[in-house]
């Protein structure tokens, strides 16, 4: 059984180990600003009766609690695994994801709402007062997205989601001051109740982006960058492999994959260098350091074995009885 590798996450991708610390840093700098101008934000909504401040500080509030969420996350994951949660607590980061972006979508439904509210009937707005606070709430923006960019945001897609957050914040902001300056130029209050389905809007695509990768790493799915059936493929051309059965490859969080597969070996060759061999391969092309790889010959019934391999596994049931065993007791 090819198991390998200390969770050793330095190469290929992922510095997990002193980029923890950065992203720690960068995502509780940028959730002190933003909280400070939500509630100068949510004030001014109120004080000048404004639907696009208040989006623009539903955005916020959206982005503070991403923030939140993500320290909350490199908390537990930085726990270390126990018996019973053999990841650790990884996985609690794209819970995290997951629930954030489940509230955008409800923010932004209740923003939606109220705008539609708003363009039957346009209230006033104390537009002046309005562009100050929204400018504000830009400058703000700019500073957590300045902050977040030195944190390691290519690498942590907590990061990275809390910095797409702040992005489509400043396109929120910016609305509002464009709004601000419309009515006041203009007094075309119905800029208000627009601007805000515009941020509604932007709130939703953030949201529906986060929840979708989480959705996908909670089921398992293989990641984006991972194209499963040439991994397949390339193990199948190492000497000596007749054939890939099993394989799965997996996120567990941000930057950490795992993969695990069955090769079929010729009888006569030793197990260890086709191991060897394919572990490189693995970290080289493909850059995943986490592997586990069960070496197989013609001896292990696999008729008799649980396994996926897109065959009639029930059927030819004239094997030998000694090797009932589910598919990954078989150690070689």
């Amino acid at each position: 059984m090819g198991h390998h590798h200390h969770h050793d996450h330095d190469h290929g991708h992922g510095h997990h180990h002193h980029g923890r610390g950065a992203s720690k840093r960068a995502l509780f700098t940028s959730l002190l600003i933003i909280t400070l101008f939500l509630i100068v934000e949510i004030i001014g909504g109120f004080l000048t009766n404004s639907l696009a401040l208040l989006s623009d500080a539903g955005h916020m509030l959206s982005d503070a609690s991403a923030l939140l969420l993500s320290l909350i996350a490199l908390h537990f994951a930085s726990r270390p695994p126990s018996a019973q949660k053999t990841f650790g607590m990884h996985r609690f980061e794209i819970l995290a994801a997951l629930i954030n972006g489940v509230t955008l979508v409800v923010i932004s439904l209740i923003i939606l709402w109220e705008a539609y509210e708003r363009l039957l009937n346009p209230p006033k707005v104390a537009s002046g007062t309005m562009i100050v606070i929204a400018t504000i709430g830009l400058l703000a923006n700019i500073a957590a997205a300045f902050v977040l960019m030195r944190g390691d945001y290519k690498e942590n897609m907590n990061v990275r989601s809390a910095y797409l957050h702040v992005l489509g914040d400043m396109l929120g902001s910016i609305g509002a001051i464009l709004g601000g300056i419309l009515m006041w130029a203009f007094g075309w209050y119905i800029a208000d109740p627009l601007i805000s389905v515009i941020v509604a809007i932007l709130i939703m695509l953030s949201a529906w982006r986060v929840t979708k990768e989480s959705v996908h790493i909670l089921l398992e799915g293989a990641p984006s960058r991972l194209d499963t059936t040439l991994i397949s493929e390339k193990l199948k051309q190492l000497s000596g492999v007749t054939a890939v059965h099993d394989l799965h490859v997996w996120t567990v969080t941000s930057g950490f994959e795992s993969l695990t597969c069955h090769l079929i070996v010729e009888d006569h060759l030793p197990s260890y260098p086709i191991l060897t061999k394919a572990l490189a391969l693995l970290e080289q092309e493909f850059g995943i350091t986490h592997a586990t790889i069960q070496i197989e010959n013609s001896t292990v019934q696999h008729d008799s074995l649980h396994c996926q391999e897109g065959t009639e596994t029930k059927s030819g049931h004239s094997h030998d009885h000694s090797h009932d065993q589910p598919c990954h007791d078989h150690e070689h």
